[in-house]
């Protein structure tokens, strides 16, 4: 069992940045892959960031791709998203979520793949 709390959102300015932290109970979280996701009102809930087992590896949605960094520090439980040149269209429900997996340098990136959820924390990017 893994429980995710989220934490770090907030009102910005277009251009601005936020780091979301993600806190995981348990003592395996080394062994599962790390994912974020978001949802704007009236949309699916859409995928933005996958990071590996150690953090070595890590993949993006096209529509964050060199704007936002996932990473994790497995010593403190949390993974992290650094949120930059922070746009409008970026205000959603921000969502982190856990993956068992076999191995390092598995990505997931499927929504239905992911076991366990935080609650979510709003980022909101004013114009």
């Amino acid at each position: 069992q893994v429980q995710l709390v989220e934490s770090g959102g907030g009102l910005v300015q277009a251009g601005g940045s936020l780091r979301l932290s993600c806190a995981a109970s348990g003592r395996t979280f080394r062994s599962y892959a790390m994912g974020w996701f978001r949802q704007a009102p009236g949309k699916e809930r859409e995928f933005v960031a996958a990071i590996s087992q150690s953090g070595d590896d890590t993949y993006y949605a096209d529509s964050v791709k060199g704007r936002f960094t996932g990473s994790r520090d497995n010593a403190k439980n949390t993974v992290y998203l650094q949120m930059n040149s922070l746009k409008p269209e970026d205000t959603a429900a921000y969502y982190c979520a856990a993956a068992f997996v076999a191995g390092d340098h598995t990505l997931v990136t499927r929504r239905y793949e992911y076991t366990y959820w935080g609650q979510g924390t709003q980022v909101t990017v004013s114009s």
